[in-house]
This record gives structure tokens, sequence and C-alpha cells, in this order.
């Protein structure tokens, strides 16, 4: 078992690393920048690092001052979390460079699934559907021709990107030019990469994603599918497990591929194949995620199995500890991302002290957060200070728990996006669980939403 790990993050998810180490017997090391000295992943660690100032390329994002501490602190392992550098194939290579074990897939894997157009064809090779697009990287030259045989509407993509950027959409030619100048500019600012392919757009579609763990026997497994079209400009709102939208049919299928493409792309460790499935039931792989996702709660509820211990395990070199046949579902659970934004502006972020908090309780319900009453979230990374996951044996059941524990969610100070959850919750798309991935879209357009 590791002896000691860096974790390379900050926040809940730091703070979430840090409790599963803490229960395996690993020490730990947190990393702060200047504007997280207080933050509760540095209260709860064995250890801490500062890293830099507040802005997140000259800390989070700084890799060199990452393995620094790695190396002064005697750390023989480093946890990305997610975001900031997780699905960084070259800092994952400079972890194995550095003698340290990086807890996630190798870079070659995350190189491999990170560039949306190689895993597309890594995934017709292993026989998993794909929507109709570009082979390859296209140049703004090459995107009419392509686009002409591909057929519009589509999707202009970055080849590098990730959490809903780098990508636009054309109805026609006109847009398509237009479209892959703005999306090649954002792509070089957010990936430094501006390498770009096309895509179908498939219209009100539902956004599925299985989660996977691989380990380094070969043997990969699945816990089962998360539904994730509840969003907003592609940035998902809330989360529910299983799925409501697709038939056991469809689920087996799915289920099946991602674990298909996973071993197709020797894939260890933990890992989420997203999918597009439309109302026939057709899914297409649309990207993998190398790393572990925000929603992974949600998850852990329904079938009891701790994924970042099994990260953890893995990244020792131990098998799973687990096989296929023992992972079943265990009624219902739901995600709800507490951001703290405000809902009645447009979602502007609401950074601040929390001067009051008070966090839900009782049968089902975890909340997954570092915000303590009298902390300051800070302006200078993602306004998503926490999450409130919520189990229950039926999906009907679950939504009740949700509105109670949502009722019971008080914290004051800065806006959060609390108030639009318990709206959902009384919608009646939301209710029948019919709803694809442009309805919060169009419902927050509506007069009188929020």
């Amino acid at each position: 078992m590791l002896e000691k790990v860096l974790v390379a993050n900050r926040g809940e998810i730091a703070l979430r690393v840090i409790r599963a180490c803490q229960e395996l017997g690993i020490s730990t090391v947190a990393v702060y920048s200047d504007a997280d000295a207080e933050a509760l992943h540095v209260r709860q660690a064995d250890e801490k690092f500062h890293v830099g100032p507040p802005p997140a390329a000259k800390s989070y994002l700084n890799a060199e001052a990452l393995l620094n501490a790695a190396r002064e602190s005697g750390a023989d392992s480093v946890h990305p979390g997610y975001g900031f550098l997780a699905e960084n194939a070259a800092f994952a290579r400079a972890c194995r460079d550095a003698g340290l074990i990086f807890v996630g897939p190798s870079p070659e894997s995350i190189e491999k699934m990170g560039d949306k157009s190689a895993a597309r064809a890594l995934a017709s090779t292993a026989g998993v559907p794909v929507v109709p697009g570009s082979e390859g990287g296209v140049s703004p030259e090459e995107a009419i021709s392509v686009a002409q045989e591909i057929g519009y509407p589509l999707m202009i993509k970055a080849a590098a990107g990730g959490g809903g950027r780098g990508i636009r959409i054309a109805q026609d030619e006109e847009e398509l030019k237009q479209a892959v100048r703005v999306a090649r500019q954002e792509a070089e600012a957010a990936f430094g990469d501006g390498s770009l392919y096309l895509e179908r757009f498939l219209t009100s579609p539902r956004h599925v994603e299985v989660q996977i763990i691989g380990d380094h026997n070969g043997d990969v497994i699945h816990l089962y599918e998360r539904e994730c079209s509840m969003q907003r400009h592609r940035q998902k709102v809330l989360e529910e497990a299983p799925s409501p939208g697709i038939t056991p049919q469809t689920r087996e299928r799915m289920l099946e591929a991602a674990v298909r493409l996973a071993r197709e792309a020797e894939y260890v460790n933990a890992g989420t194949v997203e999918f597009l499935a439309d109302e026939s039931g057709e899914f297409y792989f649309i990207e993998m995620n190398t790393r572990i996702q925000v929603e992974h709660p949600i998850t852990e509820m329904i079938t009891g199995v701790d994924l970042i211990k099994e990260q953890l395990r893995v990244a020792s070199g131990e098998p799973l500890s687990i096989r296929q046949d023992e992972v079943t579902v265990n009624g219902w659970a739901m995600e709800f991302r507490v951001n703290a934004e405000d809902p009645d502006n447009d979602f502007m972020p609401s950074p601040g002290e929390v001067s009051a908090l008070e966090v839900p309780g009782g049968p089902g319900v975890r909340v997954d957060s570092a915000v303590y009453n009298g902390y300051v979230i800070p302006p200078f990374y993602d306004s998503m200070i926490g999450k409130l996951a919520v189990w229950g044996l039926t999906r009907e059941e679950t939504i009740q728990r949700s509105r109670r524990a949502l009722g019971e969610y008080r914290l004051e100070g800065v806006n959060t996006t609390i108030p639009l959850h318990l709206r959902l919750l009384d919608e009646e798309a939301f209710l029948s669980g019919k709803y694809d991935t442009e309805y919060l879209g169009d419902l927050l357009e509506k007069p009188g939403t929020m």
C-alpha cells in the first residue's frame, strides 16, 4: 500500500482524498495557494506545503512546485483529484520520471483517451458506436469539405478539450467558418492546443456516462451508469444514478461497450466513458474522462464501492477488491452541485465570506464540501463549493428526501444554486425522468424561472 500521498488539488475533492487515505492508514500532504492557507483540506492533512500565489496557473497548475512539494515531503505518490492537472499526461509522466506513483491512469492512456479524435478512432476499433464525425483533427481549410460529408448541424470540438470548453455548433457553412475560428482560439487559450475535430450534432440527446475501473492485472469492471443530462452551457448541474431514461437492454449494451473500450485502451485506475443516447435507444461514444469524476459519490451510494480507496489500492499495485458479479445496484441516488453563483443574475460567481452554515443530515444524505462557517470563498477558482448527494430505495423516495435535505441546507453570505435545485425538483420533466441535455437551458430562458 502507498505510504504518503500528496494531494495535488484543493477544496472538497482534496478533502475527500485525504479522508480516504486516513481510513487506509496512508499519510497525506496538502498543497495550498495563498488564498487557501486556512482551507479545510490544509487543516485535515498530516503535512502542508505552500505552492504559490492565488492564481491557479502559479499554484495548482504549477507542476514544478507540486513536484518539489512531493520531493520535500517524502511523498511516494500523487493523487490529482479532478480538474487542474488531473488529465495532464505531461504531469503524470513527470510524476513517474520523479519516481512518484501517479494515482490515475498512465500518461500513455491519458494521451490516448484525452485526444478526442484519437479516442474516437480507438472506440471504432473496439466496436463501440461513435457519433458520425471527422476521422481525426481537421484544419480550418478542411472543415468545410469534411462538414459536407458529415452533414449539418454539427459540433466543432477541441481535440484536447473537456468540461464543455472549446465547443461550438454550426447550422450551416457560414456559421461553420465563424465557429472554427472562435473554437480554435478558445482551445488554444484553455488547453494550449488549437486542434479541432467535427462531430454530428444530435438534437435533444441524453448524456449518460459509465463508471469503470481497471487494475494492473488487466481486470476491468463497470459500476453502472449515471445520468448527466441536466446541464447548463454543457456544465453538469445535477446528476442521478441509475439513469431514468434508458431501457435495461440499452443499459446492458452500454455497460458492455464501456468495459470493452477500457480494455482496448489497456486502461488502469478509475475513468468514465461518456455516451449520448437518443430516443430510439441508440447510443454513441463521445469521450472518456481519465480521472475521478465530480459526481462519483452517487455511484458509491448505489453500489457501496469506495472509488477513491479503489484508486489508491490499484495505484499500489493491488488487484480490484471486487469482481464484476459482486457489483449490484441498490436504490437510487442524486447529486446536486452547490455553486457559489447567483441564479437570478445569469449565474454570476458569488465569492465572499460564509456568514452562516447548517448542512443537512439524516439517513441517505451526504455532503461533500470544504466550506465552514466563516470560510471566505476565493474568487480564483471554480465556483462549486459543495455537493449534496442523496440516496433512497426508490427514485421517488430520493426526490422527497432531496427536497427535505435542500430545505435544511442553510448557507448564508453568498448566493448559491440551492434555490435552482429546489425548483428543478418540482418540474414535471424532472419528476418523470423525461429530460435531455437541452432541457435546463430552455427552462432557464423562460421568464420567471428563478
